[in-house]
C-alpha cells in the first residue's frame, strides 16, 4: 500500500505527460523551423555570392592577378573580388584584400571544387567564394555577411521566444486535457466513494447526453457498464433483504409452534398418553418442516454448483426415479410417466442431485393440489420441434388463479388457496433457480 500511496495522482501524471508531449512537439517544431530558416538564408546568400562571381568573371576574365574590386567595407556595394594564381611565386606585388589559403591555390590549379568559407575584412564579417577563373587562376568573391548573421540571430531569438512561450502553454493544455479527459473518471470515483460511504447502491454515474449517430467513447462505455453492475448489485441487495425478511416471517410461525409443543412435552407428566403422542407427532412434523425450509433457504442462497459436479444425466431415468419417490411420499395420489420415442436415451449435462430436487419439487407441488383418488399426475418427457428436451408435469387439481400465475415462482409466495396446505412457498422458486442454473427455463400455465 505504501508504494501506491507514494505515487502522484493520475491527473497530475496525465497533465505532466501531456505537457511534456506538447512541449516536446513545440520545441521540435521550433528547432526544425530554425534549421529550415538557417538553411534557406544561407542558400540565398550563397546564390547571391555565386551570381556575383559569375558577373566578376565576365568583367575581369582577361585581367591580371590581384585585387579587382575592393568594396568589402560597404554593405550595399557590389562584391569585392580578387584573382589568385595557383603558384604563389606569381603573386603580384600588392597585398591581397582577402586572405589566401592553400585551398584557394588548389581551386586555381583545378584540384578542388569551388567552396564557401567565412572570413573578416577590415573588421567586418564576409562570406568568401573561391571558384576557378581559368589559366591556373582562382577568383575569390566576398560579400559582407552582417545581414545574414543578424537575420539568423533574429530568427533564433524569435523561435526561442515562441518555444519558451510554448512550454507554459503546453503545461496549461496538459492540465486542461487531464481535467477534461478525467472528468468522467472523477465522477465515477465520487460515485463509488459515495456508495462506499453510504452503502446505498441506488446512486448512479451521470452519463453525457447521447450524440445523434455518434459512438460512445471508452469512458462512457465504462460508466454504462458500472451503472449496469450497480443495477445488478442493487437488485441483488434488494432480493437479499426480501429473502431475509420473508424467511424471518415464515420461520416465526413454525418456531412458535415448536416452542409451544416443546413446552407441552416439558410438562409431559400432566398430559395423557394420547396428548403426549399428539404433541410429539406435531413436534416431529414441525421440525421436518423447519428443517426443509432451512435447507431450501441454503440452496436458494447458494451460488452455482461447482463445475466438477456436473455430469451427463439421462433424463428419462431421472424422471422415473423422481416419480417413484413421489409415489412413496404421496400414496394417495396416482402418477403416470410418459416418455416419447427418441427421448429415452437423451443425455444432458447437469448435477443429478439438483435436477432430482427440481423434479421432486414439481411433483410434490402437483400432488399437493391433486385430490386423493382423482386423475393421476402426469409427467412426460419429449422433444420440441427445434430439438430441445421438454419435461411437463400436469395435475388435475383446481388450477392456478390468473392473478397468482405471474407470482408462483416468487420466494415465499403462496396463493390464497394454498395457505391451508403444508409448505413454505420455496419449492417452485428453488425449481426455477435449478432450471436456470442448467440453462433451462421453467414456466407455469393453465392446462387445456
Amino acid at each position: 500500500m505504501s508504494r501506491h500511496r507514494g505515487r502522484p495522482p493520475l491527473r497530475r501524471r496525465l497533465a505532466l505527460t501531456a505537457s511534456a508531449a506538447v512541449a516536446a512537439v513545440a520545441l521540435a517544431v521550433c528547432a526544425g523551423a530554425y534549421l529550415v530558416i538557417h538553411y534557406t538564408l544561407d542558400r540565398q546568400f550563397n546564390l547571391r555570392l555565386t551570381q556575383s562571381a559569375t558577373l566578376a568573371l565576365q568583367q575581369h576574365r582577361g585581367d591580371g592577378l590581384g585585387v579587382q574590386s575592393d568594396q568589402c567595407q560597404f554593405l550595399a556595394a557590389p562584391a569585392c573580388a580578387q584573382l589568385v594564381p595557383a603558384d604563389p611565386a606569381k603573386d603580384p606585388g600588392e597585398t591581397y584584400l582577402l586572405p589566401v589559403r592553400p585551398a584557394d591555390r588548389e581551386v586555381a590549379a583545378g584540384k578542388r571544387a569551388p567552396y564557401y568559407r567565412s572570413a573578416t575584412v577590415d573588421g567586418h564579417p564576409v562570406r568568401v567564394l573561391s571558384t576557378p577563373a581559368g589559366d591556373n587562376r582562382a577568383l575569390q568573391v566576398a560579400l559582407r555577411s552582417d545581414a545574414l548573421t543578424k537575420a539568423n540571430r533574429q530568427a533564433t531569438g524569435l523561435l526561442a521566444l515562441v518555444g519558451g512561450a510554448g512550454v507554459p502553454l503546453a503545461a496549461l493544455l496538459g492540465y486542461w486535457v487531464s481535467r477534461t479527459g478525467l472528468a468522467p473518471v472523477t465522477r465515477l470515483t465520487a460515485t463509488a466513494e459515495r456508495i462506499t460511504a453510504t452503502r446505498d447502491a441506488g446512486h448512479r454515474i451521470e452519463l453525457p447526453a447521447a450524440r445523434p449517430g455518434g459512438r460512445d467513447d471508452e469512458i462512457t462505455r465504462l460508466s454504462v457498464t458500472i451503472n449496469t453492475m450497480l443495477d445488478a448489485l442493487e437488485e441483488s441487495l434488494a432480493a437479499q433483504r426480501r429473502l431475509v425478511a420473508d424467511a424471518s416471517h415464515e420461520l416465526r410461525t413454525p418456531l412458535t409452534a415448536l416452542r409451544t409443543n416443546a413446552d407441552l412435552l416439558a410438562r409431559a407428566d400432566r398430559l395423557t398418553p394420547e396428548q403426549r403422542s399428539r404433541a410429539a407427532g406435531a413436534l416431529s412434523r414441525q421440525l421436518r418442516e423447519v428443517t426443509t425450509m432451512v435447507n431450501d433457504l441454503i440452496d436458494l442462497a447458494r451460488d452455482e454448483e461447482p463445475h466438477q459436479s456436473v455430469e451427463h444425466v439421462r433424463l428419462a431415468a431421472l424422471l422415473d426415479h423422481s416419480v417413484a419417490a413421489a409415489r412413496e411420499h404421496w400414496p394417495g395420489v396416482a402418477f403416470v410417466v410418459a416418455v416419447e420415442p427418441g427421448a429415452e436415451e437423451a443425455l444432458v449435462p447437469g448435477v443429478p442431485a439438483r435436477l432430482s430436487r427440481m423434479l421432486s419439487n414439481l411433483l410434490d407441488n402437483a400432488a399437493k393440489f391433486s385430490p386423493a383418488g382423482g386423475p393421476p399426475v402426469e409427467a412426460s418427457l419429449g422433444r420440441l420441434p427445434d430439438g430441445r428436451l421438454e419435461i411437463v408435469v400436469r395435475d388435475h387439481g383446481p388450477g392456478i388463479d390468473p392473478a397468482d400465475l405471474p407470482h408462483v415462482f416468487d420466494r415465499f409466495y403462496r396463493a390464497h388457496s394454498a395457505r391451508a396446505l403444508p409448505g413454505s412457498g420455496l419449492g417452485l422458486a428453488m425449481a426455477r433457480q435449478i432450471a436456470r442454473s442448467h440453462g433451462a427455463e421453467l414456466t407455469a400455465h393453465a392446462a387445456e
